[in-house]
């Protein structure tokens, strides 16, 4: 069993009277026993980075530079236990684990460069005066992040406000307390980085909302960085503006791979089969649904079923050969093995799969799915893909935007302008031409349009996120005042 050190506030640990299971969704059992927050410790949480914040920003961007490429460094070192950790805490199949560890190493090398980056611009001006538009940063800001690639995801949201002079107060997932948090409080500690600048508060299910509602309304925050489901994006998004706020939220999606009649097969089927399935379609990326040219429908779909039937299920935490792993929790097989029983009930087709077994959900392929069917307009987040004709691209477009969610896409074709053309159609904050709708890299703009999020983390989108812009003169022309005056 993993023992939790306690929560990570002003730089030491905190023990707390009140834990919560944190499961292996493999197998059911315990993986540890984390610390439960509650309003009194993330409070005090904030007011720990609050205090902190003043003498990080004021350090040199050398300084702070170098604290995140120790950070990175220290991801680096400490690959094989944080694998070892995503397969038992997080359910992911291996190749899963050493990806996310390799990629949020890379995501703290991007922030180091980021505190090199330009921190404002001189603007022309009718009086002659030096006029500055200058950045700085908002103060404290609070990270609330995902299970499903809580690495990532939990880097992203962090790593560059961190950068540029911020302070941070951290809240993982109940269901990865350790990934989405207390190891980056570990890591942060070994890095040497000042006492403050990162803190973190886990707390059970029963806790986050009184904890979410300090992390969110408290007036010392001053940014709010969400990844997460609509509903509660929606929630985290409207109470910030009302308090005035500045939040970046990425949310849901149910987004689209359009394979074209003149697609490359091999690639198509790939990026099907990994857009899919990759860690058991639990990534907001995910492609749910496959839109495939009636053309080559047949030919597509025999390839698709045969490659992703090849998918093996298993204990991802024991059996390195497993790549299907199990949903993170009950709730969440409840909901998948909701949609495809509501579709098979409606009529649709289960070409591969469909079997819920516990937690785990086979690699499952639906066709006839027509949009009364819950699989075709929710997010499913499960290992489900919904294979549906098209004849023309317009059509193909209509079924795509069909959906209030706008996250990524993928097109496969061998025509990159005819590409362009559909990808400008999309209602999606990302295209990915011929590769899957699952793409990220850390200095990008990432981001969605309509239900799944507002504002863009990654690179200097996060810079601007989470910093104030302010215009700052030097008068060397004498601007005349009024002679009244």
């Amino acid at each position: 069993m993993h023992n939790f050190k306690g929560l990570y506030i002003g730089g030491q640990w905190v023990p707390t009277d009140r834990t919560f299971d944190d499961m292996n969704p493999s197998n059911g059992e315990v993986w540890g026993k984390a610390p439960d927050a509650g309003v009194a410790e993330t409070r005090a949480a904030i007011q720990a980075a609050a205090a902190a914040q003043p003498a990080w920003a004021a350090l040199p961007h050398t300084v702070r530079a170098r604290y995140m490429n120790k950070v990175a460094d220290l991801f680096e070192k400490r690959r094989d236990d944080i694998v070892k950790a995503s397969r038992g805490e997080g359910g992911g199949w291996f190749g899963k684990g050493m990806f996310e560890t390799g990629y949020t190493a890379g995501v703290f090398r991007a922030a180091a460069a980021a505190a090199y980056s330009n921190v404002g611009e001189i603007l022309p001006s009718e009086h002659d005066k030096i006029s500055l538009a200058m950045r700085k940063p908002l103060g404290v800001v609070t990270v609330i992040s995902p299970w499903n690639m809580p690495l990532i995801l939990t880097s992203r949201g962090l790593a560059f406000p961190c950068a540029i002079g911020n302070t941070i107060v951290l809240k993982p997932s109940e269901d990865t307390p350790y990934l989405g948090g207390m190891l980056f409080a570990e890591i942060f500690e070994e890095a040497g980085i000042p006492p403050g600048v990162l803190n973190v508060v886990s707390c059970s299910r029963e806790s986050v909302q009184a904890v979410g509602a300090e992390l969110v309304e408290n007036p010392i925050v001053k940014g709010i960085s969400f990844t997460g489901s609509t509903p509660v994006g929606r929630h985290i998004a409207a109470t910030a503006g009302a308090h005035l706020k500045k939040a970046c939220v990425e949310l849901g999606g149910k987004d689209s791979l359009l394979v074209l009649e003149d697609a490359d097969m091999d690639r198509a089927v790939k990026a099907a089969n990994f857009g899919s399935f990759m860690h058991q379609g639990q990534i907001c990326m995910s492609v749910e649904k496959v839109l495939v040219h009636e053309n080559i429908w047949d030919e597509f779909m025999t390839k698709f079923v045969e490659r992703a039937s090849k998918l093996k299920m298993g204990d991802t935490s024991s059996d390195p050969e497993a790549v299907i792993g199990p949903l993170i929790n009950d709730r969440q097989a409840a909901r998948v093995k909701d949609q495809i029983e509501d579709a098979r009930a409606k009529g649709a087709t289960i070409l591969l799969g469909g079997g819920v077994h516990g937690r785990f959900v086979e690699p499952t392929i639906i066709t006839n799915v027509t949009p009364d069917m819950k699989v075709y307009a929710d997010e499913t987040f499960g290992p489900v893909a919904v294979c549906i004709p098209f004849r023309t691209d317009a059509e193909a477009i209509a079924i795509a935007n069909d959906t209030e969610y706008g996250l990524s896409s993928g097109i496969i074709t061998a025509d990159e302008n005819r590409a362009l053309a559909l990808a400008a159609q999309l209602d999606t904050g990302s295209c990915h031409v011929n590769c899957s709708s699952v793409n990220d890299e850390p200095h990008i703009p990432f981001g969605g349009s309509k239900a799944s999020g507002l504002g863009n983390h990654g690179g200097r989108w996060s810079v601007e996120t989470f910093s104030q812009t302010r215009w700052v003169t030097l008068d060397r022309g004498g601007r005349p005042f009024p002679p009244v005056f």
